[in-house]
């Protein structure tokens, strides 16, 4: 795949890009390793005074930065502004917690003096430098959530970003640069996908982090389980949506528009498929229905857009290929379905009904604004059909009834429960999932700590 960027609103090739060589990716490697040695001894209030430049600086950028991304993956502006702003908001958050987060910790005194100690610590020391292999659909987020905490913590970052947002992974690079973190403290390495089994079999690289597709998790999860490396994963979603009889029915059909549509509907984090208890399916399907079928579809870089073109046509015909199988096997187009005339990659809002089991969609994650209904009997069937994905990122409930989110909080295969609301990434949470949606977790504490070297320390009498 070319390093470009390619407008999905109309396919024009905008900018290209050579891939780094191997003297220049040398280059950047030693120095990683070398900027490592000396930034890992600066304080906490260096380092949040850097990351906090950073974040005045996005602040600054957000107009700019928000286009630049709307061009190259589509998504209209107004949310690209927004996922500037967001990432500025965890920056400093980071900046903020960072110190606390990685404190020092004391066992307890019964334990040091049962190991025949004077006294013992646990410390939370850097790895060195992280490879990042980031996707396209939040190009700036999906950056940020690693390279905050990970810059806290005295790590260096590498950046293989997606092919299909360099100016975004360029803009990166400078970024922090503007903000005074030395050159080698976070470098975007544009280079392609066939590169990162090398890279990361460098000793100096020493650990990873993926968002992606579940093949690209499973190539580097291989390799460096190979070289004994720690990674972390963040791959597909299928969340499910379950509506319940208490629930506000009018109130969870409105959520569940923006839940599935968000992005273009292209969030590993969407809401994707819709299990609604049968006493209030028809009710949530008709107020469901209207909505996507009511969402404004068109240039993204017009304020008023909902919904924006796929970032690549190889994603709009994966997209129709799900929804045409699952047609020919019986599912009802309550909505949308067909793919527009007219230049870009658009796809309008969708609807399936009838979903089941034989159908591709039911078991494959459906990377755009296409959403499937299914009707539970009971709690119990609705956990059923919640659970019977080979994914588990997260996972969205609506009911008033606490029994019932006791239940689906106990029983629910996902790495989060959103009770009567969506699925949003905040750095105060841990993020991630089980299953085929991979292992770790990003933000909070948990996060920060993924790439630490967690150390004890003990002091004899």
């Amino acid at each position: 795949m070319p390093i470009a960027t390619v407008n999905p609103a109309n396919g024009e090739t905008l900018r290209t890009y050579e891939a780094m060589g191997e003297e220049e990716l040398e280059r950047r490697l030693q120095l990683a390793e070398a900027t490592f040695r000396t930034y890992r001894t600066t304080t906490y209030p260096e380092r949040a005074r850097l990351l906090n430049r950073a974040a005045d600086l996005l602040d600054e950028d957000q107009e700019d930065i928000g286009r630049v991304m709307t061009t190259e993956m589509g998504k209209p502006v107004k949310q690209a502004r927004a996922e500037a702003a967001k990432c500025a908001r965890a920056m400093r958050w980071y900046a903020e917690h960072a110190a606390e987060l990685l404190a020092d910790e004391e066992p307890s005194a019964v334990d040091v003096k049962d190991s025949g100690g004077a006294r013992a610590l646990v410390r939370y020391r850097p790895l060195g430098p992280v490879l990042a292999v980031m996707p396209w659909n939040f190009p700036l987020w999906q950056v940020v959530r690693f390279a905050a905490p990970a810059l806290m913590a005295g790590n260096v970052g590498l950046l293989k970003h997606a092919s299909n947002v360099p100016q975004t992974a360029l803009y990166l690079e400078d970024l922090f640069h503007r903000a005074g973190f030395t050159e080698g403290c976070f470098q975007t390495l544009l280079v392609g996908s066939g590169a990162v089994d090398e890279i990361l079999r460098d000793e100096r690289v020493k650990a990873a982090t993926l968002t992606g597709s579940e093949p690209a998790g499973r190539a580097v999860a291989a390799t460096a389980g190979e070289m004994i490396k720690k990674t972390v994963l963040e791959l597909g979603g299928s969340d499910p949506f379950v509506v319940m009889p208490s629930a506000d029915v009018e109130r969870a059909a409105q959520v569940a528009v923006t839940a599935r549509v968000q992005n273009n509907g292209q969030s590993c984090i969407a809401a994707k498929r819709f299990i609604v208890h049968t006493d209030v399916y028809d009710a949530f399907t008709e107020r469901f229905v209207a909505g996507m079928a009511a969402l404004k579809v068109g240039d993204p870089l017009r304020e008023e857009t909902e919904v924006g073109p796929l970032a690549s046509e190889q994603g709009r015909s994966d997209l129709e290929e799900l929804v045409d199988d699952a047609r020919r096997y019986g599912a009802a187009v309550l909505c949308g379905g067909e793919r527009p005339d007219g230049p870009g990659w658009y796809y309008p809002p969708t609807v399936l009904a009838d979903v089941t089991r034989e159908m591709r969609i039911h078991r494959e994650e459906a990377f755009g604004p296409v959403a499937t209904l299914y009707r539970a009997a009971d709690l119990d069937e609705a956990v059923l059909i919640a659970n019977d994905s080979p994914f588990g990122l997260s996972s969205n409930v609506w009911t008033r009834d606490e029994a019932e989110v006791d239940r689906f909080v106990r029983d629910l295969e996902a790495g989060g429960v959103y009770v009567n609301g969506m699925t949003a990434s905040h750095p105060g949470f841990p993020f991630g999932g089980v299953k085929r949606s991979g292992y770790g977790r990003e933000l909070s504490g948990h996060g920060i700590r993924e790439f630490c070297n967690i150390t004890t320390v003990w002091h004899g009498v």
